[in-house]
């Protein structure tokens, strides 16, 4: 995979560069910046090289339909006043555009690209699609990780008529994840959650051979309680998972991978209750598990402790709710205090998981913080991402 960086000579070359600026937006309001700073040193580098930067982008869903409401109009705005330069916002019918209609300003370095969902073919991978918009430039470059696990035109198939390239945020990704993968430093242990261990059982499976521990909380423990005889009261449970549960388990006994679940929980009767501990075997019909206990808490930090390399996707609870956030911010708090003496490489993924170390203001203090979702996810799996293929 080549990096943006290998390419010799950029100046005055036009770049289509593939970003995920798919950022929450509230009555066209940014909620969340992280996915447009984290692209900014690319932006930033091509700028310094003197390219000519286009960049394709989308947010929602739109499926091929003109939605004003998922304009990239604010988010145009938005890296406008963080790279201190005007940005042109092109509308137009992209099939009626070539390459000779952009930079006609000399002084105007880049160009967004209106929401490139809007156009059905976008997400039909199309090749008439693909090969017209690879016409506006002189070489190709995905900085959009997050999306790589689709076969969409411009992610995929439009590599097939540029030179491409992966640019910063991306090889940063690809870099972070081969360390809890295939680069990986022992002791290494896995910290999982979420609701459903259905959407997880790929990595957990992946994952079994190459680590030495993994760390199942949150809403999937549950499920691991009831399978072990506990009641778990009107807790979140997923039906129809105790196969999964006994494959992990079987699983494990062929690898020295350990499994843990929570040994003590915080209930409460609701989730805007305050919280109380219990053991695994006093849960009552009206408790909901909405968090891990003190001996739990205790058992994965010395579980951090031990390890050499830490992967985290998913909060230990309901972390919404102050008293159920102890667990999560415990874990977050070990993590950091190894990270600060070196003794431990860390990568945090999950949408979940970023809003709460976001919270405690703790999101810096990991080594590698993934904004990538559902390629964070498939990549863990062990599958091959086409948006990654397509730069090899």
């Amino acid at each position: 995979m080549n990096n943006i960086k290998d390419f010799k000579d950029l100046n005055q070359k036009i770049v289509l560069l593939r970003l995920d600026l798919n950022v929450p937006l509230k009555e066209g309001i940014i909620i969340d910046e992280t996915r447009i700073d984290k692209i900014l040193p690319t932006i930033q580098f091509l700028l310094m090289k003197k390219s000519k930067i286009l960049i394709v982008s989308h947010v929602g869903r739109p499926k091929g339909i003109v939605n004003k409401d998922l304009s990239l109009k604010p988010i145009c705005k938005n890296l406008e006043k963080k790279i201190k330069r005007k940005i042109q916002l092109v509308s137009d019918d992209i099939f009626k555009l070539k390459k000779k209609d952009f930079f006609q300003d000399p002084d105007n370095q880049i160009v967004f690209l209106e929401n490139i969902r809007f156009y059905r073919e976008e997400e039909d991978n199309d090749l008439n699609f693909s090969k017209h918009i690879a016409s506006f430039a002189d070489l190709f470059v995905n900085d959009a990780f997050s999306c790589s696990h689709r076969a969409h035109a411009s992610v995929c198939k439009v590599a097939e008529f540029l030179p491409s390239f992966a640019g910063l945020q991306l090889e940063a990704e690809v870099n972070a994840l081969k360390k809890v993968t295939t680069e990986i430093k022992k002791p290494i242990t896995c910290i999982i959650g979420g609701s459903k261990i259905s959407t997880k059982i790929g990595i957990i499976k992946n994952l079994i051979p190459k680590f030495d521990n993994i760390v199942i909380v949150g809403g999937m423990a549950n499920n691991i309680i009831n399978y072990k005889g506990n009641n778990i009261g009107k807790s979140i449970k997923e039906s129809n998972c105790e196969m999964i549960i006994k494959e992990i388990f079987e699983n494990s006994k062929n690898h020295p991978c350990k499994i843990f679940f929570p040994e003590d929980v915080l209930v409460g009767k609701n989730k805007n209750d305050k919280s109380k501990v219990k053991e695994l075997d006093i849960i009552e019909d009206d408790d909901m598990i909405l968090d891990i206990g003190p001996k739990t808490i205790k058992k994965i930090k010395n579980i951090i402790d031990s390890s050499k390399t830490i992967l985290w996707n998913g909060p230990a609870g309901y972390f919404e709710n102050p008293n159920f956030a102890r667990g999560s911010h415990e874990i977050a708090k070990e993590i950091v205090k190894k990270n600060k003496d070196n003794s431990i490489y860390s990568v945090i993924g999950g949408g979940d998981t970023i809003a709460l170390i976001n919270q405690i203001n703790l999101a810096e203090e990991f080594n590698f913080v993934s904004t990538a979702g559902g390629a964070f996810l498939e990549y863990l799996e062990g599958k091959e991402l086409p948006g990654i293929r397509a730069l090899n």
